[in-house]
């Protein structure tokens, strides 16, 4: 068996994508930004404490993701699936979420930062405390 890839040994979009493929999971701290990831699947993925800014995440498959503490300024996530993701002090200020799926995605009120007039609960997203 593969040992799973170092997180510090990814620098491309393809090498996330070959150790998402080959099983592993755990990409905590991460450091990929302007990446394009668009139509990617990474669901479940442990993309906690990552940053991803500025990065194309649209139309990629991000459910029961943790985004914990991961950056995604700029980050383009139009109709990107975020169901059920962890997305506590994930910073989403400049993100774009147009048409992106957020139903029981888990906030924290006072850590996580939306887009100016975004609003979480009309999004059917889920409070953390």
């Amino acid at each position: 068996m593969n040992q799973p890839a170092s997180v510090a040994d990814i620098a491309t979009a393809a090498d996330l994508l070959q150790a998402y493929a080959a099983g592993q999971r755990s990409f905590s701290s991460l450091m990929l930004s302007e990446v394009d990831l668009a139509g990617a699947d990474l669901k479940g993925a442990d993309l906690s404490y990552a940053d991803l800014c500025g990065s194309d995440l649209s139309r990629t498959n991000l459910r029961g993701a943790d985004l914990s503490y991961a950056n995604l300024a700029e980050a383009n996530l139009t109709g990107a699936d975020l169901r059920g993701a962890m997305l506590i002090g994930t910073n989403l200020q400049t993100a774009n979420l147009a048409e992106a799926a957020l139903a029981a995605a888990d906030y924290d009120p006072q850590e996580t930062h939306f887009p100016d007039g975004f609003d979480p609960i009309q999004q059917g997203l889920k409070r953390d405390r």
